[in-house]
């Protein structure tokens, strides 16, 4: 039980980090893998990222039923639950609507990574299109169909784009996923600057590579946790070093 507590409030933390950093508005939601439980996965009930307390966790299958935790789930848990059920590396998710980041999923240009710092987002970002498969829809992903769907066009990749929607992160831990979140909105900004001022060289897939190599070693100044303690402090939480 204290394994689920710490991951509670770890989680609660997560989602005031990426209202902090602009990634999250109203809308967006974070989730892990269930500490104890690897078919299951914790998200809150449908809030906004910014008001999100202990309380408002909920428990879920992989395929979005509710298994412990009370309120109206948000709509979209099937990102979520669809990502884990086929990629066990990953360890928590993170959908959002940052807005530097949705032009790329219209347009025919790539998001890539253009700043060292945001290796983690991945050297080859898709674009998911509901209409592909599924036509006109209201472009929520609303069904376990259409998160497979997404879930697929993500592969063993780190980040997706979602056509005229947001985007979606999968980390191996809860602050890999937010860290590649924050930096997707900060790429994405760095990537339209950039552009307008001539051609960009962007990262090579090599150096992706080793940055990111480097980062999950968690070598001082170079891993996860030192943004992450950045970060807690901007969202109003004490650092945990």
């Amino acid at each position: 039980m204290s394994d689920l507590k710490t991951a509670i409030g770890e989680l609660v933390a997560a989602n005031r980090i990426v209202a902090a950093e602009k990634v999250c508005d109203a809308f967006g939601h974070v989730s892990m893998r269930h500490p104890e439980d690897p078919k299951k996965f914790l998200l809150s009930r449908g809030r906004a990222p910014e008001l999100i307390e202990a309380s408002d966790i909920m428990q879920f299958h992989l395929d979005g039923t509710v298994f412990a935790g009370s309120g109206k789930p948000y709509l979209e848990r099937f990102i979520h639950g669809a990502i884990y059920e086929m990629r066990p590396d990953v360890n928590a998710v993170v959908h959002s609507h940052s807005y530097s980041v949705v032009p790329f999923s219209v347009v025919g240009e790539r998001l890539r990574p253009i700043m060292h710092v945001c290796a983690t987002i991945g050297a080859d970002i898709p674009v998911w299109d509901a209409q592909t498969r599924f036509g006109d829809t209201d472009l929520l992903v609303a069904n376990m169909e259409q998160g497979r769907d997404l879930a697929k066009v993500l592969g063993a990749r780190t980040s997706v784009l979602m056509r005229g929607h947001g985007s979606t992160v999968a980390g191996g831990s809860l602050r890999e996923a937010v860290y590649a979140s924050v930096m997707l909105e900060v790429n994405a900004q760095l990537q339209l600057k950039a552009r307008a001022m001539g051609e960009v060289k962007f990262l090579t897939p090599g150096e992706v590579d080793l940055i990111r190599e480097r980062q999950n070693k968690g070598r001082p100044g170079e891993g996860f946790d030192r943004a992450w303690q950045y970060w807690l402090r901007h969202a109003g939480f004490p650092t945990d070093e």
